[in-house]
C-alpha cells in the first residue's frame, strides 16, 4: 500500500506533530520515535480512509491550472460546484491534489 504524508497537514496531524515535539522537548521520546509514530499515523489514516469512506463526490468548475508530476495530480479550479447524493456546495477557488494509490512514491 502506498503511504502519503498529506494527512499530516490536517488538524489531527498537526496536533499529533505538536504533541510529539513537546514530548521531545520534555525528553519523553526521541526524534526517531517521533518519526516512527508519524509513519504509523500515515499508514493508519490512509488505511482507515480507504476502507471506511465510501461516499462519492462529483464536481465541475473551471480549471485554471493542472499538473502531473511523480504520480500526483494537482488541479487549481475556480467556481467549482461539488455534489454528493444529497447536498452540494460551491467554492470560488479550490486546490485538488490526487495521488495514485497503486504505486509507491518515487516508483515509475
Amino acid at each position: 500500500m502506498t503511504v502519503w504524508q498529506f494527512y499530516r497537514n490536517t488538524t489531527l496531524g498537526q496536533c499529533l506533530e505538536d504533541s510529539l515535539d513537546e514530548m521531545i522537548q520534555n525528553q519523553q521520546i526521541t526524534p526517531t520515535a517521533k518519526q516512527q509514530v508519524l509513519l504509523q499515523f500515515d499508514k493508519a489514516i490512509s488505511t482507515t480512509l480507504s476502507q471506511r469512506v465510501k461516499n462519492k463526490v462529483t464536481f465541475k468548475g473551471c480549471i485554471k491550472m493542472y499538473r502531473y508530476c511523480d504520480n500526483v495530480w494537482t488541479f487549481l479550479m475556480t467556481n467549482t460546484e461539488f455534489r454528493d447524493n444529497n447536498d452540494g456546495f460551491r467554492a470560488e477557488s479550490v486546490k485538488i491534489v490526487a495521488c495514485d494509490g497503486t504505486k509507491p512514491p518515487g516508483e515509475k
